[in-house]
């Protein structure tokens, strides 16, 4: 069955291709759609393969793989597909796709009879550890007259087991039942494995596809083409489900709702769908003595441990969160437009999706964690040099979040469970955070200490919490130690980029982790203690500063490492001097870079450095942060024309060529990270 789903959806694709090039796509068309983005496992896109056009392709994981999401509408008796690559009716016209910072728009002419408008809203809540702690996303359909004659219409939506499992030959189960006036679809894996993953796909946890209570609304469960077949036959379902639990892919089990909108003419009719995952324990976490521990997903807290009571609770929220995320889709795009222009806000808004939907909150709410997944690059779990590139995002919307990401490499390190002097990189695969005792994580020493220093100063500079930096001030002060006996003169090591490999006395990660030492200064200072890092910090400043500079250059610049004057890179960790308000690099080092940054621009950006013409959007933005005017509009303008050109066709990567646009070729292929949260480096910048 899914080879006939597989070749029903390029048929389909094939047959969109006029209306693809009719859409109109706002602000532009980006590479993947967000559709259904809260969390690690509810992280579902359409991709861009399909023109960013709905009716004919299926919706896909963050891995690529299907995630069979079906809809059909029908209109005086005909059937219509708007969602999915399944076979049977032909495709509606899509008009537009809009996309903001919470929302995912697409409205469709349905045979010029009706306009249908499809909306997929998944919320982002920084201020609220309550709302934002629910793996679930809204679907509405709203369905209205375009002819001002009146017509019968019916609205159908379905998912598969696909969802529930990352390997198809598992056995699914469900069950249909109602609660208040909710009408729900639950299904889950028949085997259910806590902490365990198939194909990235969480193997534990209950699946529910919900809508709310209408006249005309009906029910099935049963095999996919049955299921849909009913539909297009009937214009409703049959109220029934098949008992006879299955794999996935043996008759492809589904599970489908019809809400018959009766006659629409000039009146809007809107009907809501929610879809989503709960999960008890979401993570085991190493807190002290190398000791598993499960922590309970942070939604339980707040709903009684009740699956049922999070269901309705999030499908009867939904008003607030329309309210409340038209507030935050314009705080974004009215700050974005004012720092730096409409080009700027069409990446913070494709950004902010994406960076949450790495987020696992957990705990309670007297003591929240959220933990971080590194998706797509290796799956670990708070991996530090992952957050720092995201930090930005969390400055600017709420400081609080990243002490609740920092905690607990704070509470692993502190227990003694990490042998090495150092700061630790991540903590383990996800969702099992059980850190390295015996000390072989990648080894990054110098990038995490700066980075970790950083972090835990603009945390407090921002909320006023000093006493957060006297409590972690014992290890604070020995990663420091360690930044003294290392930053200047960097060993042969691995930096951030750890794709391009180790590489001795690099510039860039020097400058980092002089930084952090200026940064320890004003911690020591913060917390009474002895400032033992000020003078060390000054000092090495001017060495680097007759160290990194290529000063012969016709437009003198920083080289990529120590002495090598045929290099050069984007000197992006200088960024942090800007962000802790330090005023500690000299003014001359952010402007020689930003004059030098416009010579060696490529189509789409700024090559990271003189190894490859790979470029790194996070890092763009750090140096566009900091730069003069000039500089910073070009790697904005650049970026955004990459978002709507490129040829990459997943959720947002950060590393492509600068040149074609492309995946880099022979490198790593990144899609759906938080780094993204890097797109707000300018909003994060203290207000003059």
């Amino acid at each position: 069955m899914r080879f006939i789903k597989t070749i029903a959806a390029l048929a389909a694709m094939g047959s969109n291709i006029g209306t693809s090039a009719a859409s109109v796509f706002t602000p532009t068309k980006p590479p993947a759609v967000p559709l259904a983005v809260r969390s690690p496992y509810l992280n579902a896109w359409l991709q861009g393969e399909s023109g960013c056009v709905l009716p004919g392709a299926w919706p896909r994981f963050w891995t690529g793989n299907i995630q069979g999401w079906q809809g059909y509408v029908a209109v005086d008796g005909v059937a219509y597909n708007w969602m999915g690559g399944a076979p049977g009716p032909g495709p509606v016209n899509q008009l537009s796709l809009e996309y903001t910072s919470t929302k995912s728009i697409f409205t469709f002419d349905v045979a010029q009879k009706i306009n249908l408008t499809v909306t997929f809203l998944s919320p982002v809540y920084p201020d609220d550890i309550q709302r934002q702690s629910l793996q679930f996303s809204y679907v509405t359909v709203t369905a209205k007259s375009s002819d001002g004659a009146s017509h019968k219409v019916q609205i159908y939506m379905d998912v598969s087991g696909e969802w529930a499992s990352g390997d198809n030959s598992e056995r699914v189960q469900w069950e249909f039942g109602t609660e208040a006036n909710l009408y729900y679809l639950k299904f889950w894996r028949e085997n259910q494995y806590q902490f365990k993953e198939a194909n990235e796909v969480a193997s534990w946890g209950n699946w529910y596809l919900s809508t709310g209570f209408h006249d005309g609304l009906t029910w099935q469960i049963g095999q996919d083409t049955t299921v849909r077949n009913q539909f297009v036959s009937n214009m409703t379902l049959a109220n029934s489900q098949e008992t006879t639990f299955r794999p996935v892919s043996e008759s492809w089990p589904v599970f489908a709702f019809s809400h018959d909108l009766g006659d629409v003419q000039n009146d809007e009719v809107e009907r809501i769908f929610t879809l989503g995952l709960t999960q008890d324990f979401v993570i085991n976490f190493a807190r002290q003595n190398n000791t598993l521990e499960p922590i309970p997903g942070l939604w339980m807290s707040f709903y009684n441990n009740s699956d049922m009571e999070a269901v309705v609770s999030f499908y009867n929220d939904y008003r607030h969160a329309v309210e409340t995320m038209a507030q935050l889709d314009q705080r974004i795009e009215n700050d974005s437009v004012e720092a730096a222009g409409k080009n700027y806000s069409l990446i913070t808004t494709l950004a902010l999706r994406q960076t949450f939907g790495a987020f696992q909150y957990a705990g309670t709410p007297e003591k929240p964690y959220i933990f971080l997944k590194e998706i797509s690059s290796n799956s670990d779990i708070q991996t530090v040099d992952v957050i720092f590139p995201a930090f930005p995002i969390f400055v600017y919307l709420n400081a609080t979040l990243s002490k609740y990401l920092l905690d607990p490499l704070f509470e692993h390190q502190e227990s003694g469970a990490y042998p090495n002097k150092y700061a630790e990189h991540d903590l383990g695969t996800f969702p099992v955070a059980k850190g390295y005792p015996n000390g072989d994580d990648e080894a990054m020493p110098l990038e995490e200490c700066g980075n970790m220093i950083i972090m835990s100063l603009a945390y407090a500079q921002r909320t006023g919490d000093t006493g957060y930096l006297s409590a972690h001030y014992p290890i604070l002060a020995q990663w420091a130690q360690y930044l003294i006996e290392d930053s200047l003169v960097p060993a042969n090591q691995l930096s951030t980029d750890d794709f391009a490999g180790t590489l001795a006395n690099q510039t860039n990660l020097a400058i980092k982790g002089i930084i952090g030492l200026k940064a320890m200064s004003h911690i020591a200072q913060l917390t009474n203690n002895t400032d033992d890092f000020k003078d060390k910090a000054e000092d090495y400043l001017m060495t680097w500063k007759a160290y990194a500079i290529n000063y012969d250059a016709s437009l003198p610049h920083t080289t990529l490492s120590y002495g090598d004057k045929d290099s050069h890179g984007i000197l992006y960790n200088i960024y942090a001097d800007k962000l802790l308000g330090l005023q500690f690099v000299d003014q001359s080092v952010f402007d020689m870079q930003s004059d030098f940054y416009l010579t060696v621009a490529n189509e789409y950006a700024v090559p990271l450095d003189t190894r490859h013409t790979w470029a790194k959007s996070d890092w763009e933005m750090f140096a566009a942060a900091v730069a003069k005017n000039e500089t910073k509009e070009m790697f904005i303008d650049k970026l955004a024309e990459w978002v709507g050109k490129t040829t990459t066709n997943r959720a947002m990567t950060d590393l492509f060529d600068s040149i074609t646009g492309e995946y880099p070729a022979g490198g790593p292929t990144f899609v759906a990270r938080p780094v993204m949260g890097g797109m707000f480096a300018l909003l994060a910048l203290p207000k003059e």
